[in-house]
């Protein structure tokens, strides 16, 4: 396993000094956004795609860090039902992929995306629940006529330029959201379809992390390390299905947190060794989105605790066996 970061949340420094500074901080991958909700400065998917010299260039700047790049992010709902909303982030998908050929990468991260209820729709519909009975025939037309449509064809471009891992970050809000919603979709399409597997997201929702990568093993092509702190008392009054402002801490039934500010060590050490028994040997990808903590002192907080919880070397033999 190595060390990432999604460097994202350094978006407002230039490339250069965000390398040079995760670089100083032990850092041995990172993930770059590409666009959509992802922000896209460390990485101009559209200047890559029209002079592919940039991407050698991009390479370089990173190997002069000793970095590489784990995945290329680009977070969006391509299946929108407001049409130029849909357009636009499967075009960035598609110029993702396109600057992952280029840069010799075969992983990108982005959400399944969340059709309307109807053809005539002019927002996503999440259904959480199976009655009254509106909410089958909602989530009958969204897997069957949007959602497989769409990877189907997604898939075979993405497979026919060298991107062979899909992964889809589970995420409530969007089709596929927990275990059984990612393997639906990977039995429809085919293996190509993986998990983006952020603990962050499972905390929230009452899953156990351990348990999803178990029922997941094969399927996990990307991990993102972040953590959720759940309001005990917030929580007991208002359950976890939360709509309130992700600034109003106070109230709010669960926050992202730093890793080890929700949960602690010995939960997070359970989640690697559970990948690793997973056959899972890629990224551990820091995704900072802790509204407690400045940036750089969140990721170097996370950073110092990841590096204790990593598995980095293969199995020795079993002597005591």
């Amino acid at each position: 396993m190595k060390l990432s970061v999604l460097t994202v949340p350094l978006q407002n420094e230039p490339a250069e000094e965000a390398f040079r500074y995760l670089s100083g901080l032990g850092v041995e991958m990172v993930e770059l956004g590409a666009g959509c909700y992802t922000n896209g400065n460390h990485l101009q998917r559209e200047e890559l795609i029209k002079d592919p010299a940039k991407a050698k260039a991009l390479k370089e700047l990173l190997a002069k860090y000793s970095l590489e790049i784990s995945a290329l992010s680009c977070h969006g709902n391509p299946v929108h039902p407001q049409k130029e909303i849909a357009e636009h982030d499967h075009q960035v998908f598609e110029e993702t992929v396109l600057a992952a050929e280029l840069l010799g990468l075969d992983t990108i991260v982005t959400f399944s995306g969340c059709p309307g209820d109807c053809p005539g729709s002019q927002y996503p519909n999440w259904v959480t629940c199976s009655w009254p009975p509106d909410y089958g025939k909602i989530l009958d037309y969204q897997w069957n006529q949007v959602l497989i449509p769409y990877w189907e064809k997604a898939v075979k471009f993405a497979n026919d330029h060298g991107v062979t891992r899909i992964a889809l970050e589970l995420h409530p809000g969007f089709a596929c959201y927990n275990t059984s919603s990612l393997l639906r979709l990977r039995e429809a399409v085919g293996p190509t379809i993986g998990a983006n597997f952020d603990p962050s997201h499972l905390f929230w929702q009452g899953m156990d992390p351990v348990a999803a990568i178990r029922a997941l093993k094969g399927a996990i092509y990307h991990f993102h390390a972040k953590d959720t702190k759940v309001d005990p008392y917030n929580k007991a009054v208002n359950g976890v299905l939360d709509t309130g402002a992700y600034g109003d801490l106070s109230q709010r039934s669960w926050t992202f947190r730093t890793v080890g500010y929700g949960h602690g060590m010995e939960v997070w050490k359970d989640i690697i060794s559970a990948l690793r028994s997973a056959g899972y040997d890629g990224a551990i990808s820091i995704e900072h989105e802790d509204a407690y903590m400045s940036t750089r002192e969140g990721l170097e907080k996370a950073v110092a605790f990841v590096k204790e919880i990593l598995i980095r070397e293969h199995p020795a033999e079993m002597w005591w066996a």
